[in-house]
């Protein structure tokens, strides 16, 4: 999936929005992230009053942290075809961090590689899954995964000085709030 980012319209406007939403939707979200490393409940953790949306995150940055705090399967993590990096892993981190999180009505996972020093064909390349249970009749065929190709550079990288990955990672939390937006909204 290959989303825009719209200068214009800054993370914070998104934030704000998921967080609107959130609140008068009376939903709780819970993240389990990988290569944002805690950056997105970081962004929603600055609206005031989100403690009332915000149930936590679960930063499982290695392999062996995403199977033993949210059961990922370590036959997919450990597979060259598939890896960290994968539809299947972000479905299962997603599902995991909701079991882990009673009070949750909604789980947003993020897992990918942001560089530098990507194996062949994963530099930039995340997968993003949203699975909440407060839809009525959802199932698990229901959870949507996002694959999303990041740009190989970013402006704020000279603007700002800052590393690719720092760039991407910002660029990532702007991707995925404005991806909850939507998601909120329908």
């Amino acid at each position: 999936m290959t989303i825009e980012l719209n200068p214009a319209q800054a993370t914070q406007d998104y934030t704000l929005q998921v967080s609107e939403q959130l609140k008068a939707k009376r939903l709780r979200i819970v993240f389990a992230e990988s290569c944002t490393a805690g950056l997105l409940a970081a962004t929603l953790g600055q609206v005031p009053g989100i403690s009332e949306s915000l149930c936590g995150s679960a930063v499982t940055y290695r392999n062996a942290t995403k199977a033993g705090w949210l059961g990922v399967d370590t036959k997919l993590l450990d597979d060259p075809a598939i890896t960290a990096v994968s539809d299947p892993v972000a479905r299962q981190m997603a599902r995991g961090v909701l079991q882990m999180t009673p009070e949750a009505d909604l789980a947003v996972s993020v897992t990918g590689h942001l560089g530098p020093d990507a194996p062949a064909g994963q530099d930039g390349l995340v997968f993003v899954g949203i699975y909440g249970r407060f839809r009525q009749g959802q199932s698990e065929q229901d959870m949507i995964v996002h694959r999303i190709k990041l740009e190989s550079s970013y402006p704020q990288q000279q603007e700002r000085k800052v590393s690719l990955r720092v760039a991407r990672q910002e660029a990532l939390v702007q991707i995925i709030m404005k991806l909850l937006n939507s998601f909120l909204q329908q």
